[in-house]
């Protein structure tokens, strides 16, 4: 893809991915010890500049959270090898750059996916550094908010993919890795697409247009920004979610929509009523609990979890 604004807010505020359908739960930043991560893998990426406080572990809205992520890390969600279908998918977290909502918008999902038959691999992506101190952190949260929902708050690419150059960087080395052991893992490498919720929506779109020699096998974003793009003529089919009373990026033109259509390129798109964002798999009591059933149809009708390269013969 080439350059074109695209971006709804500004790149601190844009995506914050907050377990927004559960604000009736306590929404403290409390706090935890580190989860056990036993399969994580860390991608080798380097640091973070200027990053001091260590990565620190958070419960909000009943969801666990991270923050001051400085090392990469994969972590493979596998189907059963006799259900595995071949496809693969990186899942992305959102979380404003600040933070990662790691249970909501990444392990759920990627359970989810790995129950159907897709291999999933949570991406967790470096960070920006944030106060060590949960106050001040939550003030930086806050900070974040300031605008983002704006009309007028835009990005254009260019400036958003310069500010992700190391969300980016690890989604390379996450194509990689999954490429290097496509076998192992019974994943096709040319069937693996990216996934991404809010922040992790713009993380995606922006590793498409920065580095579209990894040939996605499709992208996802959901409850990101709808800002129009330059589609390639070969670019990867498209499935979008959005919540029409979303406070970030509803309301703001559908582009991205129109930027695939008008280029001829496979696109499906989902507008539920309600939802607000973050709602992850989806906000009881709103149809956007519709949303991945929908999802995995589409893979279906898409080819791209045909199971009939899905053995060991896909990943040569």
């Amino acid at each position: 893809m080439t350059k074109r604004r695209f971006w709804g807010s500004g790149l601190a505020g844009l995506a914050l991915a907050l377990a927004m359908p559960a604000l009736a739960q306590d929404a403290r930043m409390v706090p935890t010890a580190a989860p056990a991560e036993p399969n994580a893998i860390a991608l080798g990426t380097g640091g973070v500049a200027g990053s001091s406080a260590p990565e620190a572990w958070f419960r909000q809205y009943g969801v666990a959270m991270t923050r001051n992520v400085s090392v990469a890390t994969l972590t493979p969600f596998l189907p059963d090898p006799a259900k595995a279908t071949g496809a693969a998918v990186i899942v992305a977290p959102g979380g404003g750059f600040l933070m990662l909502s790691m249970e909501n918008e990444g392990w759920r999902v990627a359970r989810a996916l790995a129950d159907h038959g897709i291999a999933a691999f949570v991406l967790k992506y470096r960070l920006k550094p944030t106060p060590a101190g949960m106050p001040q952190f939550e003030q930086a949260v806050t900070a974040m908010f300031a605008g983002a929902g704006r009309a007028d708050s835009r990005m254009r690419p260019g400036d958003a993919a310069a500010g992700l150059a190391e969300p980016i960087a690890d989604e390379r080395a996450a194509f990689a890795l999954i490429r290097s052991r496509a076998g192992e893992w019974h994943v096709d490498p040319a069937r693996i697409g990216m996934m991404g919720f809010s922040a992790g929506a713009m993380t995606t779109m922006a590793t498409a247009l920065k580095a579209p020699e990894l040939r996605p096998a499709f992208l996802a974003p959901i409850y990101g920004s709808m800002e129009a793009v330059q589609v390639a003529a070969d670019a990867p089919p498209l499935f979008a979610v959005l919540a029409a009373n979303d406070p970030l990026f509803a309301r703001k033109g559908l582009g991205l929509i129109d930027s695939w259509q008008q280029a001829g390129r496979p696109v499906e798109f989902h507008l539920y009523g309600e939802g607000g964002h973050g709602f992850g798999l989806g906000k009881a009591g709103t149809t956007s609990t519709g949303w991945f059933d929908a999802f995995v149809r589409w893979l279906e009708m898409t080819g791209i979890t045909h199971s009939k390269s899905a053995s060991g013969d896909a990943a040569k």
